[in-house]
């Protein structure tokens, strides 16, 4: 579904962000794609939109060059941007103005959408909030059935309330054709939604592993006290005691932080990009 070989890209000369990038994102799955501020994650899914052409490498949607901009892609594609510009028009004209782009675009689903997140039909976008916008825009992003859904930043200026929602909308939208990518600062928004989580770091893709392998490998875990006998990866003290990472060597369930599994890659890369390989 997404090739990327080799990606290289900058914005200053001698300044790579990225540098022999490579990742492939398959149908089927919601990606969860994860990085510190900097890291390149806005820049990577403009990349795979086609709003950036790399420097190097290639990166291919469907198996045509993202940069080109072809129709048969474009209409097969649709990016939620952090930052985003919504015309002076009522819901219904924006959906007569954009959704005929979408061949595959559902209206009764839209409208289902924004009756779960509670938007009013007959309101002018620009006098809703920002999040209001945000809930039309994903609302529109998922009836268009596209075969590529990316969201950056979607759960920015979202209420509590409408990111539950959020996550509800986004795991019925999920099929065996789509690859939903997800690029957030606010990891637990992303508990129990993502099946695949994809992390950015040092201008490469450090880490990209389904939700199962990792639990399979690693052990999710609270404790009292640390012992250098439990074969600890990374830990994070709090007055309620410890939370760790541990080697999965007794096959134990436990269930994914994915916080804590960011922070302890990005600490102690080596070891579990060992375990994994």
């Amino acid at each position: 579904m997404i090739n990327i070989q080799s990606l290289k890209f900058s914005y200053r000369k001698n300044k790579p962000l990225f540098d022999g990038l490579n990742l492939q994102l398959h149908a089927g799955h919601i990606y969860g794609l994860l990085g510190k501020n900097g890291a390149g994650k806005s820049t990577l899914l403009k990349q795979i939109s086609g709003l950036l052409f790399p420097d190097g490498g290639s990166c291919e949607i469907m198996g045509y060059p993202s940069y080109k901009r072809l129709p048969a892609v474009l209409r097969e594609i649709f990016l939620v941007p952090e930052e985003f510009y919504l015309p002076k028009v009522t819901v219904s004209k924006y959906v007569s103005l954009y959704s005929p782009f979408y061949p595959s675009f559902d209206e009764q689903a839209f409208y289902s959408y924004l009756k779960e997140f509670d938007i009013p039909q007959g309101q002018q976008l620009t006098s809703m909030s920002y999040g209001q916008k945000k809930k039309v825009l994903i609302s529109f992003a998922l009836a268009t059935n596209t075969k590529v859904l990316i969201m950056d930043e979607p759960t920015n200026g979202l209420d509590i309330p409408s990111k539950s929602q959020f996550r509800k909308v986004i795991a019925a939208a999920v099929s065996e054709e789509k690859c939903i990518v997800i690029s957030t600062h606010q990891v637990r928004d992303l508990d129990n939604l993502i099946d695949s989580i994809v992390i950015i770091d040092d201008h490469k893709i450090i880490f990209n592993q389904e939700v199962g392998t990792v639990t399979d490998k690693l052990s999710f875990r609270q404790l009292s006290q640390l012992d250098d006998r439990q074969h600890i990866l990374y830990s994070d003290s709090s007055l309620r005691g410890h939370a760790v990472v541990m080697k999965n060597i007794h096959n134990e369930q436990s269930k994914i932080d994915m916080e804590l599994l960011f922070n302890a890659v990005l600490s102690n890369r080596q070891p579990i990009q060992e375990l994994f390989n």
